[in-house]
């Protein structure tokens, strides 16, 4: 069985490359303020840098595994099985 920190980490990770595909498919296409377009963008980098280029973009099938991983992890940290995949 994996520990609860594993089970953390991978959380995190789907957490964040999900996040980064969302952003990246956005950039450009909505009006935010600059203050938070350049901290989205700053964490766009550091999530680039952390996961040496590993974030999409995604075939269908490997964006429905990330959702699909991401929603189960969710589930066995106490959330409740529904379609609700906020980042």
């Amino acid at each position: 069985m994996r520990t609860l920190e594993e089970i953390k980490a991978f959380e995190t990770e789907f957490f964040e490359k999900v996040w980064y595909d969302r952003h990246s498919m956005l950039r450009g296409k909505r009006k935010i303020s600059p203050e938070i377009l350049e901290e989205a963008e700053r964490h766009a980098r550091e999530i680039e840098i952390k996961y040496k280029g590993k974030v999409g973009p995604y075939s269908t099938l490997a964006w429905g595994m990330l959702l699909g991983k991401l929603s189960a992890l969710r589930w066995v940290l106490g959330d409740e099985w529904e379609d609700f995949l906020d980042t």
